[in-house]
């Protein structure tokens, strides 16, 4: 493991995530809504650290809520999308040498990412605010198997 990605992950309290790579929560709010779909109440805003190190993914997931995506230190971050109906794939890179370090995510969007460097430290706010209650990965294949380095072909092959 990348020295700086120890020290990231024991600095920020990090744990494993269930769709891979590392996090913890930083802010949940206390104020709560009522998300207008389907009236569950949820925290107006949480955020987490997000870090990913070389070899790692995050597979792909989707969210009940918008999902913004900030990039903090390390090599760029690769970001993949698509929407519920399997249209508007889309790849972005956050970071360094991108010329871009913030991308919002849809609310129910399918999304993966992957580092392009040695790591990529990324915070992840979610508003109305996340729950495990509204997130789902992929099933079969598609989820465990993504090459290191997609083209577009292979991302295509992925939806």
């Amino acid at each position: 493991m990348n020295e700086r990605v120890g020290a990231l992950i024991a600095e920020l309290g990090l744990a494993a995530h269930p769709e891979g790579g590392w996090y913890r929560e930083t802010f949940r709010s206390t104020l709560a809504v009522r998300r207008d779909t389907d009236g569950a109440p949820r925290a107006a805003l949480t955020t987490i650290h997000f870090l990913l190190a070389a070899g790692q993914v995050s597979r792909w997931h989707r969210v009940g809520s918008d999902e913004a995506w900030h990039h903090y230190e390390g090599g760029p971050l690769e970001l993949l999308t698509f929407a519920p109906d399997g249209t508007g794939a889309t790849r972005i890179r956050l970071g360094a040498g991108t010329g871009r370090y913030a991308h919002v995510v849809p609310a129910h969007w399918w999304q993966a990412a992957q580092p392009l460097g040695d790591y990529a430290l990324v915070g992840c706010t979610v508003g109305p605010g996340f729950d495990f209650a509204d997130f789902s990965m992929l099933d079969g294949q598609a989820s465990e198997q993504w090459p290191p380095r997609p083209d577009l072909g292979d991302f295509e092959r992925f939806i």
